[in-house]
């Protein structure tokens, strides 16, 4: 059973981090237009996060172009997944892929009932039944830990925050800066305090909400499967096959890539790297050898 006390720790966690970005939303709306700029945040924040409640799945889907796939077009993927569902008593998820040569995995869907699991062409071509089941293990314990929801309500926030920060940003060329008409905003020092802060502090914490969801994935996946080792490995070869084939950085694609099981761009340095929603794959595969009882 997937659960227990480090779950629950990282559950808190990850809500007090969505409850951050959701405070930073209503400071900005207070920040550029008191309360009712703050009113208006508000109704920002609740309606995208329905939105992303009912439809990321749809989106995530979308940006790659993925399409449904049976047992008969796909025996292999489609027996490994029904038997790692069947032990976690859950639905059958529905099975997509997508066409592309980039090795990738990535779930969807906003509870088990709802929930999709896509490969990439290039990840089954690249992995052996073993390494695919790690992978598999993986991204079922992230529907079984509702993190899709959770990683797609936090990039939708962090977007909220980014667009607000460009809202402020023109207030400020075009003089709309100062207090609203209730005079309780912050005015000009606190609408450009939070063009600078905000989108940096949103980014901080949803690569901390991302990499937590990982870290936690691998552990429950390598559980269920009771093979760390097997996850490990295919993590080597994604780290090598993402560098080889990447994915080009889009719009569409940001929100889709925090859900993938690997960074699917060209993987940065210095800041980048250290900014990344991904944890380094390294450290990763350090944590299940460690669950496997190889010594560090």
């Amino acid at each position: 059973m997937i659960g227990g006390v480090v779950h629950q720790h990282n559950g808190l966690k990850t809500a007090a981090l969505l409850g951050l970005l959701s405070g930073l939303i209503l400071l900005a709306g207070r920040a550029i237009g008191g309360r009712s700029g703050l009113v208006f945040a508000l109704f920002i924040a609740l309606a995208m996060n329905g939105y992303s409640y009912f439809f990321s799945d749809r989106l995530a889907l979308r940006s790659m172009r993925a399409y449904p796939v049976s047992e008969v077009q796909q025996p292999r993927l489609y027996a490994v997944v029904a038997e790692l569902a069947a032990s976690m008593r859950m639905p059958m998820p529905a099975l997509y892929v997508s066409p592309t040569e980039a090795p990738n995995a990535f779930a969807t869907g906003r509870n088990p009932r709802h929930a999709a699991v896509c490969c990439t062409e290039g990840i089954l071509a690249l992995l052996d039944e073993r390494e695919l089941r790690g992978v598999l293990g993986h991204e079922l314990a992230h529907v079984g830990n509702r993190d899709i929801l959770i990683s797609s309500v936090a990039a939708t926030l962090a977007t909220v925050i980014t667009f607000l920060a460009h809202m402020a940003q023109m207030a400020a060329m075009f003089g709309g800066f100062g207090r609203s008409d209730d005079e309780e905003g912050p005015g000009l020092i606190g609408g450009l305090l939070f063009m600078i802060v905000g989108p940096l502090a949103a980014g901080i914490i949803q690569m901390g909400i991302s990499r937590s969801r990982e870290y936690q994935a691998d552990a429950s996946g390598a559980q269920l499967t009771g093979d760390p080792l097997a996850l490990a490995s295919a993590l080597r070869k994604l780290e090598y096959g993402v560098q080889a084939r990447p994915l080009v950085e889009s719009p569409q694609l940001a929100p889709t890539s925090s859900l993938m099981i690997a960074n699917p761009f060209r993987g940065g340095a210095g800041l980048g790297r250290l900014f990344s929603t991904h944890p380094p794959i390294p450290d990763r595969i350090a944590r299940l050898e460690a669950m496997a009882g190889y010594p560090r």
